[in-house]
């Protein structure tokens, strides 16, 4: 899995790569054939008193690019709630994998009244 954490207005510290790490192993460990993740951390000056956090990710799994995005005021909080609807988003991908493998319906022979 090739992982690229970058930020933009904002020095990615060790501490915040770990803790998007360790938030990413959850999501890893619910579906192990990720390919690529980038996950961009951002944060934006809309007012001088309001400032807002942004965590982007972009998953790359076999034949699929899951995105998501998620804001808030604090960016700890912004990376959980990206890796909840992340977690979300790739287990929903990953039963839609499973549901292609049903068994086929019996066909039902119809006989003459």
């Amino acid at each position: 899995m090739n992982l690229t954490i970058s930020g933009h207005h904002l020095e990615v510290t060790p501490a915040l790569r770990e803790y998007v790490l360790t938030k990413l192993d959850r999501v890893t460990r619910h579906f192990d054939q990720v390919v690529d993740v980038t996950v961009l951390l951002t944060v934006e000056n809309l007012k001088e008193k309001e400032k807002r956090q942004k965590a982007e990710a972009t998953l790359h799994v076999k034949g699929r690019d899951i995105f998501v995005e998620q804001s808030h005021e604090d960016l700890y909080a912004a990376i959980d709630q990206l890796m909840d609807k992340l977690d979300r988003q790739v287990m929903r991908h990953k039963d839609r994998l499973q549901e292609h493998h049903h068994a086929s319906a019996k066909r039902l022979d119809v006989g003459t009244v």
